[in-house]
């Protein structure tokens, strides 16, 4: 088993959060932040970047990092099918765009329909909106009124 380091960015622009669409047998409908696997000899900064780019089309420059979590898979199954994403720390950067241009996603998560601007005020524990990783979604107003990075702790899942 490895510990697998991923990145996800948080994007906002004029009030509204850039979020991937996902859909899966699971989980239904729901929202999860741009981001992915960081390579081996890759920065943190370059991981996002590239993430990205790939999943929405959009060049950001990540401003700092804002929070970090870890989640801890303990379903045995789940562990023994994907070792390698058993166990994940997520680097959480607040990013700005560098222009309003995108171009065609390269390269999209396997759940992932689409990427769109949703109202940051949507995404909240008030409502319905889905934003994983959960405990980013569900700390992301503290996350975003914040100035220092948030550890949001350890969480275990089925």
């Amino acid at each position: 088993m490895s510990i697998r380091s991923t990145v996800k960015a948080i994007i906002i622009k004029d009030g509204k959060m850039l979020v991937n669409r996902c859909r899966d047998d699971k989980f239904g409908d729901y929202f999860s932040l741009p981001g992915g696997g960081q390579h081996q000899y890759e920065t943190l900064h370059e991981a996002v970047i590239r993430e990205c780019l790939e999943e929405t089309g959009y060049s950001v420059i990540p401003v700092r990092l804002a929070a970090l979590c870890e989640t801890i898979f303990t379903n045995e199954d789940f562990r023994k099918n994907h070792p390698d994403h058993a166990h994940r720390v997520y680097h959480v950067f607040l990013c700005e765009l560098l222009s309003n241009e995108n171009s065609i996603p390269t390269e999209k998560d396997s759940m992932q329909v689409g990427s769109e601007w949703v109202d940051v005020s949507a995404i909240s524990s008030e409502h319905d909106t889905r934003l994983f990783p959960t405990a980013v979604g569900e700390n992301i107003q503290a996350i975003l009124n914040g100035t220092s990075p948030v550890f949001l702790g350890s969480y275990y899942k089925d």
